[in-house]
């Protein structure tokens, strides 16, 4: 038996992760899902609700990805790599990042949609900033940025990336981004 709420939230995620917030409806949803649009208010009685579980799903696995990687990579521009490589997924899948869809759309949407988009990204730059520093101070990231920053950059790129090898050359294009990145966080070679 099929998971009514779960499919519904995976059909919304990927209307989201492709057209973003304003680019789907219910209408959409239920033609995806094969159900009444009136099952889907059953579930999820505002398009606002659905939107906001999709984001609280999408967050928990990405919660649950940055804990598999700590717990496989020790070194830091590995874990770096590998939460690239998270993004890479969905280039090779020409699927956008959620939040970061919803955070094109920011001035449009209702405020608390905002405010869950802000608290992913605001969870990976806690993250980023944490591996960025252990790896600073054991030598296996350069020092040339303070964590802060290396966060900023890290994730800045892998977002612009992904939004911008959608149009140009999907997996292949943002591959070159992520080694290009993780080039450039190597520690310094003595010359």
């Amino acid at each position: 038996m099929t998971d009514t709420r779960a499919t519904l939230l995976s059909n919304a995620e990927s209307l989201i992760r492709t057209r973003g917030y304003a680019g789907f409806s219910y209408a959409d949803v239920s033609a995806m899902a094969g159900i009444t649009k009136a099952s889907i208010h059953h579930h999820f009685p505002t398009k606002e609700a659905l939107a906001a579980a999709v984001i609280d799903a999408y967050a928990l696995r990405y919660g649950e990805a940055l804990e598999e990687i700590e717990a496989r990579h020790l070194n830091a521009l590995d874990r770096i790599a590998a939460y690239g490589e998270l993004y890479l997924c969905g280039a090779d899948q020409d699927l956008g990042c959620a939040c970061g869809a919803i955070a094109v759309e920011r001035d449009a949407l209702p405020e608390g949609l905002r405010r869950s988009a802000a608290r992913f990204f605001e969870r990976h730059l806690e993250w980023l900033r944490g591996v960025y520093a252990a790896g600073r101070k054991n030598g296996e990231v350069n020092d040339r940025l303070a964590p802060p920053q290396a966060a900023r950059m890290i994730l800045s790129t892998l977002e612009g990336a992904l939004t911008i090898e959608r149009l140009l050359s999907g997996g292949k294009g943002f591959g070159e981004t992520l080694n290009a990145l993780r080039q450039s966080l190597e520690p310094r070679t003595p010359r």
